[in-house]
């Protein structure tokens, strides 16, 4: 009989403090305020709660969101840069004029194969001179990034005797507007449109000259007044680091 009595004494204590745990528990939660997100920042109300792990997730999807990239026929966003001498440079000056728009990195090794292991950027430069082509070279890296900045693409700009401007877009809006994903990757602008974007040759190694040069191409097809039959090539090298 005594056994059986402080069984149940025992099995009164243990559901008795239970029950004062559980009430406890809620009493805290009733406490907190309702609108706290997960990282504990207040939130105006109906806003929407999220963890600070979501709001990083969200920043990261927006920064590493691809831009679109134009295509042959599509309009030419208007632009307005300043070079490596700080010179203003506005796309809408040279209406009537076919312009090639080449994004550079001088840091990236697909950019140092046209400029020092082989000769197809000065190759392609010179049959755009030759037929009265304007030519500007545009780096879209932000502050901090492989290759930006003004000062170091003076240095290139010399050292590699590049004649045309190196317009510095290190905001990234002009990069983003045309879609440039590489670097180089090549636009032609003829009449306010877009006539050829893309890769300028056909070898995607980053240390041999395909053996087409779509660019060259284009530019002899629009001289001629032809159509450019290849308008859209497959661009490749570093990615234009935004």
């Amino acid at each position: 009989m005594t056994c059986a009595c402080s069984i149940r004494s025992f099995a009164l204590v243990a559901v008795a403090g239970l029950a004062l745990s559980v009430l406890a528990m809620a009493a805290g939660a009733g406490d907190k305020n309702p609108e706290t997100t997960l990282s504990g920042k207040q939130n105006p109300a109906g806003a929407p709660v999220t963890s600070d792990k979501g709001e990083k997730n969200e920043k990261n999807e927006k920064k590493d969101a691809k831009p679109a990239e134009l295509k042959a026929g599509d309009a030419a966003p208007d632009f307005t840069l300043t070079d490596t001498s700080n010179a203003t440079v506005k796309l809408a000056d040279f209406k009537g004029k076919i312009v090639v728009l080449e994004w550079f990195n001088p840091e990236c090794p697909f950019v140092v194969k046209q400029y020092e292991k082989t000769t197809v950027m000065v190759d392609t430069k010179k049959v755009a001179t030759e037929m009265g082509a304007v030519w500007f070279t545009i780096n879209s890296g932000a502050a901090g990034k492989q290759g930006a900045g003004a000062s170091l693409n003076a240095k290139f700009k010399e050292e590699w005797k590049i004649a045309n401007p190196i317009l510095i877009d290190d905001k990234g809006q002009v990069g983003r507007a045309y879609g440039a994903r590489t670097t180089p990757h090549m636009f032609i602008i003829k009449d306010g449109k877009v006539v050829f974007a893309g890769g300028i040759d056909n070898n995607r190694s980053a240390d041999k000259a395909g053996d087409k040069n779509f660019v060259i191409q284009a530019l002899g097809e629009i001289k001629a007044n032809k159509p450019v039959s290849e308008a859209n090539t497959r661009p490749y090298g570093c990615s234009v680091k935004y």
